[in-house]
Order: structure tokens, then sequence, then C-alpha cells
């Protein structure tokens, strides 16, 4: 699921000093009539209903990131399930001003960090945790950006680890979703909504590969790819999980995933689940099958 933009709470008038300002009004003026708690308990109620083993939130949780947001979402994520049920990871509205260390998303560390790492610990990225024989890569995109901007960036140093790491899950032999809440692929976003590293990290997904890559940020289910040597990286958006049916955005819902293994790789099946008219649930939407095959794996160096 993605880009529950849960409720924005009273703001005080100081908080608005800065960039939350044009948030504060996009959300006052528009997007809460489409981004609705009704619609959110119904995604809610329907994942509840499907058990899955795992869940994973691709950002954008709050809305203009004040303390009292970050608290909130703390609470939903509670709700969600424990630490070791829910991965999530941060969105541009989670860092949409910056923030004093200890007050953001940070109140999210037990559901960011990887394994090993204490669940009070700073969230770093990648974060990699994993569950049976799926490893959940998480990343961070989540920078301060300027007035009107809605981009994303993972610099430098967090592709470089992300390769490595990737390198490592191969050889172990999992199957790698990635998770990312801009979208990588080309046209994923307009410019100003972009990922402004995108080729970086599509380069980097050429040469360790990626059996699925999950991004947000679009509110929209979107179905992309990245090409690369062993053939094409599968790249799902997810819908906004509060987006209420006969809006702009369209009904929103989430991604029931299955993945299951193969001789040659992984099949992942994928259900669109989507917020039904009366809001009591969710509807499959579609249904289709991508196949991910294993990845060459190099042989080990001599020592």
């Amino acid at each position: 699921m993605s880009d529950p933009h849960l409720p924005l709470p009273p703001v005080r008038m100081h908080e608005l000093l800065s960039k939350r300002v044009t948030g504060w009004l996009s959300w006052t003026r528009r997007r809460r009539f489409m981004l609705r708690p009704d619609a959110l308990a119904a995604t809610m109620a329907d994942i509840g209903a499907a058990k899955p083993d795992h869940i994973v939130v691709t950002g954008d949780l709050v809305n203009i990131s004040t303390v009292e947001e970050f608290r909130q979402a703390a609470d939903w994520l509670t709700r969600l399930g424990p630490p070791d049920h829910v991965t999530a990871i941060p969105g541009n509205h989670d860092a949409y001003v910056r923030t004093p260390p200890g007050e953001g998303f940070d109140l999210w560390a037990p559901y960011m960090v990887g394994d090993g790492a204490p669940a009070s610990a700073r969230p770093e990225f990648p974060a990699v945790r994993r569950r049976g024989p799926v490893a959940f890569v998480g990343l961070s995109t989540a920078v301060p950006m300027p007035m009107l901007v809605a981009a994303g960036t993972l610099g430098a140093e967090q592709i470089a680890r992300f390769e490595a790491v990737m390198r490592d899950l191969a050889v172990a032999g999992l199957c790698r979703v990635v998770l990312i809440h801009h979208p990588p692929q080309i046209g994923g976003a307009k410019p100003r909504k972009a990922l402004t590293d995108a080729a970086a990290f599509r380069a980097a997904v050429e040469r360790v590969g990626a059996e699925l890559v999950l991004h947000g940020h679009n509110h929209r289910t979107q179905l992309g790819r990245i090409d690369t040597p062993q053939g094409g990286v599968p790249v799902l958006g997810a819908a906004s999980a509060s987006a209420a049916p006969g809006t702009r955005y369209g009904a929103g819902g989430y991604n029931l995933i299955r993945v299951s293994a193969q001789d040659t790789g992984w099949a992942i099946d994928i259900e669109v689940r989507t917020i039904a008219d009366d809001l009591a649930g969710c509807r499959t939407a579609q249904r289709f099958r991508l196949v991910a095959p294993r990845p060459p794996v190099a042989p080990a160096r001599a020592a």
C-alpha cells in the first residue's frame, strides 16, 4: 500500500511559516475531499481480511511534516501491525521540511530499520528485511525540496550501498523486492515530481538486477519496467490507499502480491484491490502474473 496521507491534525500558525503553507492550502482546499479516512478504513479492513504475511507502505504517510502528524502516523502504524509484520519507507511529504532528529519519521524507526538494527536506531537506507524467501530492500528518496517541488533523490552513496546489497541478496538466492517512493522508470513522473537521479538508479538495477520494484507517489496503479541484460524488471506503483471513489484520482486501494518460487525464477501474482463504491471494503480490479528469472550468480573469487 502507499500514500495514505493521514488526515491533517490542527496546525499552529508558526508551523506554516515555511513550505508547509502550500501543502496546507492544498490539503484544506482540495486534497482532504479526495484522500479520506473512510476510504482508508475500507482499504485497511480489506487488508485485514486478506491476512497477508507482510505489509509494506511506500511512503507519504503525512502531508506537511508537522510533529503531530508524525506522532499520529506512528500510532497508525501500530494499528496496521507490529514492526516485524509491517515495513515502511518515507515519501516526499514525510520530508516536506527539515525536522530535528527524533521528531520526523525517526518516530517510525521500528518499521523502517533493517534486520538486526535496534528499533531505537535512526533509519538508515538501504534497509534490508528478509521474510522467508523474500528480501525487502527499503530505500529513501525523501529529502526536503524547494517550494512547489515534489521530487526525490537517492544520492550516490545510497545507490552504491544498494548495488552492493543487491549483489549479496542475489547470491543468497532471495526474491529481491525493492521499495522506493518515487517511480524510477523512464517517464515515471513529471520533472517537478520525479526522482532526480533515476538514471543512476536504473543503471545500478541494470548491473545487479531485481525481481520487483514497488513505488507510490502518483496515487495511481501503474506498471512499468527497467530494462536489464537479463530482461525487464517490473516496476509496480500502488494507488493511494485513501483515495475515495469518484474523485480525481479515482478509487484507491492496494496491491495484493503473491510470490512463489519456480525452477527458473519467481512467479509474482498481482491482484489490484480497489476501494468499492460503497466503501465496504475493496474489490478485485485486475489480476496478472509477472515472471522474474533468477539472476546469474558470479562465481566466488579464489583466495
